[in-house]
């Protein structure tokens, strides 16, 4: 196999062929897909090579002063032999990877052959197409995570360690010192955690990349930005937190930290930077100087790193395989994005002109990967296919017409705000309808419902109503979470469903409620997609015809932020807000393309929820759909844009419609609008299809396929995030 190692004595770099590592017990062979090159750590390594025997002797002077306890201990030329035989020997560079798991060594049982795993040690996670990894050296990668960004698993390992150095408050504000690889990362870790971020480098393209990554504001630490922006973030008292992450030897870094941090504030040295510390300024703020050690507890510990003893997590809860699992899923979920500070990916067989570019200044670079011969396609590392399911139904729907003048009755399971002011003011005085019972899981709350809106029963008892024959339809309006598991139930008691969005959280909730249709042989089912039924906005699509080339549409949902303690933040339960509500905006997009999407893209910046979704079509048509958060409360929710075959409709908030297109007597322009009070986004013409499909046992408004597809591209957006690559939806129509 072959491997990158350097020569200390002559600075030589090459790429080596080596025996392959024997799989020892308690750990695995792994090939390397992808590894890291640390542009900090690993180009001080190359560029101390680079020196004289006197340089060396300057950059290391904890080295020097073992050789001399040797002189003393061993005399003279023992020590020169032994001393001038370690420099005149190739040594290993890397120790941050990702690659699969080629043999399982004994011992192991957590990964088996062909599972891709993020490894660490730089003396195990080497810039080698094979490596021998101890078990709590590596960790598994989730689903949907890129290998190449799976790479970053070591360097992210470091940087959560010196943030957890460091114990950020939720609301506080920190400065991050050295915005190269790790001060990067640093800078997202920290925004995720609801801490305000300044950062101080040098150069102004790590600047502006801090600022896009989450960073409030970025400067030189020479200038008078940085100490403006604490100043302003911090109300004049200082940052509640500094980390070191800058190299070099110049002692400004110490410097600045103590200047900007507040009384009895934090300072954590996570780089190798120069500390030498003013005594005064540090006594007189009382700060706490801190050091983060490496990827976390275990670090050194041969007990713990080679012999796989792991420290209780009662005692120690962030080891070194901890802090790389964590790091693993905050990239898998999307809270932290590596894709940004990938500068370039060099095939290994160049490795030794990558190193010789970055230590010139050809490549200037805050990341750098290394690919392997026998590396996946990178598309499909970072792309993997997401399932659109098959709908089987098994046989005939029962949808049999009711006889003539016989009502519809309804039941409602959940009576939150969303059904109270958009659902049931519309069914309560309709013709034909029969609210039956109303199910909540508190006593009074379904009492209220059954008071304001005249159901005739009111339960917590949902079985009883999925058992009486006398109900035609049952409304899903609970939480997120219990969705699919209400709609399988129904579906399988034999009722019509209308189940507010989403259908479903995850793919297996998404196959329950297809399996109860086949089983049950009952498809109907209907989601709360109402944008598709809105008045001004069936209006305008009519007016702007059918198209005979592909579209462009441009859809801006400007979300706002939640308030505190709202249910819909609990993501481990509930899901993300996109997952809950994303389905509403890429339903209307299909609706308006007349087609289900065939891959999904989207991006976010760190820190905060804002997305950028871009989906395809078979046709060729696009849709992109900007979610934000951090928008003025005062612009409009929803608006917009679709382009096509010299057309364009434009929508604002479901206020006003135009459609722009060329005519035979010139340009031509058709526009709608209504008072903003009556704002319509199609709830009462849905229910009213929904109604009238459940009495005449006709065709349910929307075709279950697209239901489905609609649902499998709202999840598919995680596996985007995740892959930082489009994701095909298998299957798609």
């Amino acid at each position: 196999m072959k491997q990158v190692v350097q020569n200390y004595k002559s600075g030589e770099l090459a790429v080596l062929d080596v025996p392959v590592p024997g799989c020892k017990p308690g750990g695995v062979l792994v090939r390397s897909v992808f590894s890291l090159i640390s542009t900090g750590t690993e180009l001080m390594k190359v560029s101390e090579a680079g020196m004289s025997m006197l340089g060396k002797a300057r950059s290391r002077p904890d080295q020097v002063a073992k050789v001399m306890q040797s002189v003393a201990t061993n005399g003279l030329p023992a020590t020169y032999r032994k001393v001038m035989g370690k420099l005149d020997s190739y040594t290993p560079l890397g120790y941050s990877l990702c690659g699969v798991v080629e043999q399982v060594g004994a011992g192991i049982d957590d990964v088996k052959v062909g599972d891709l795993v993020a490894c660490a040690g730089n003396e195990h996670a080497l810039h080698a197409e094979l490596n021998w990894v101890p078990k709590n050296l590596y960790a598994p990668v989730p689903d949907g995570l890129a290998p190449r960004h799976a790479a970053f698993g070591t360097v992210g390992s470091i940087a959560l360690q010196g943030v957890r150095q460091g114990e950020p408050q939720l609301g506080e504000v920190a400065l991050v010192i050295g915005l190269g690889l790790i001060g990067q990362l640093v800078v997202q870790l920290l925004a995720a955690a609801g801490v305000r971020v300044v950062g101080a480098d040098p150069d102004p393209v790590r600047c502006e990349l801090a600022e896009h990554l989450g960073a409030a504001a970025c400067g030189d630490p020479s200038s008078a930005a940085v100490e403006a922006a604490v100043a302003e973030l911090t109300g004049g008292h200082g940052v509640d937190q500094v980390y070191l992450a800058a190299g070099g030897g110049s002692n400004q870094p110490v410097e600045l930290a103590a200047r900007l941090c507040r009384d009895r504030g934090r300072v954590v040295d996570i780089g190798k930077c120069r500390l030498d510390l003013p005594w005064n300024a540090y006594y007189e703020k009382e700060l706490d100087v801190r050091f983060s050690r490496s990827y976390g507890p275990g670090r050194y510990d041969p007990e713990y790193e080679l012999e796989g003893r792991d420290y209780p997590i009662g005692y120690v809860r962030w080891t070194e395989r901890r802090n790389l699992a964590c790091f693993l899923d905050l990239m898998a979920r999307g809270r932290v994005g590596v894709e940004p500070l990938i500068s370039h990916v060099a095939d290994f067989d160049d490795a030794v002109e990558t190193y010789r570019h970055l230590e010139d200044g050809e490549l200037k670079a805050v990341a750098v990967l290394f690919r392997y011969p026998d590396a996946p396609d990178e598309a499909t590392a970072q792309a993997p296919a997401v399932a659109v399911p098959a709908v089987r139904r098994g046989g005939p729907a029962p949808a049999p017409a009711r006889p003539a003048g016989t009502p519809v009755r309804l039941a409602f399971v959940g009576a939150g705000n969303y059904a109270t002011s958009m659902l049931l003011p519309h069914l309560e005085q309709r013709d034909g309808v029969v609210l039956s019972t109303v199910v909540t899981t508190t006593a009074l709350s379904a009492a209220n419902a059954q008071r304001k809106f005249g159901f005739a029963h009111a339960t917590t008892d949902l079985d009883a109503v999925l058992g009486d024959p006398s109900v035609d339809a049952v409304f899903v309006v609970t939480r997120h979470s219990s969705h699919a598991e209400l709609t399988r139930r129904a579906l399988l008691a034999g009722k019509a469903v209308f189940v507010e969005k989403p259908l479903a959280l995850t793919e297996d909730e998404l196959a329950g409620v297809l399996a109860a249709v086949e089983e049950s042989c009952n498809d109907r089912l209907q989601v709360g997609f109402n944008r598709r039924f809105a008045p001004l906005l069936r209006e305008a699509r009519s007016r702007f015809g059918a198209r005979t080339g592909p579209a462009s549409l441009r859809y801006l949902v400007n979300a706002g932020r939640l308030q505190h303690g709202s249910w819909y933040l609990r993501q481990d339960s509930e899901g993300s807000r996109f997952a809950g509500e994303g389905g509403h905006f890429i339903d209307t997009a299909s609706w308006l393309l007349d087609a289900d999407p065939v891959s999904v893209y989207a991006v976010a910046p760190a820190g905060n929820e804002d997305l950028q979704v871009v989906l395809r079509y078979p046709d060729g048509s696009t849709a992109t759909l900007s979610y934000v958060t951090t928008g003025a409360s005062g612009f409009p929710k929803e608006t917009l844009d679709l382009v096509a075959d010299g057309k364009v409709l434009k929508l604002d908030d479901f206020v006003r419609a135009s459609v722009h297109f060329e005519g035979t007597a010139g340009r031509r322009r058709w526009v709608s609008s209504r008072l903003p009070k009556a704002r319509d986004k199609g709830q009462a013409a849905e229910l009213a299809a929904f109604v009238r499909a459940v009495r005449t046992g006709g065709p349910m408004p929307v075709p279950l396929e697209s239901l489905v597809a609609t649902t499998a591209a709202t999840l598919a957006v995680r596996a985007a995030l995740a892959g930082g690559a489009p994701v095909t939806l298998a299957g798609a129509r």
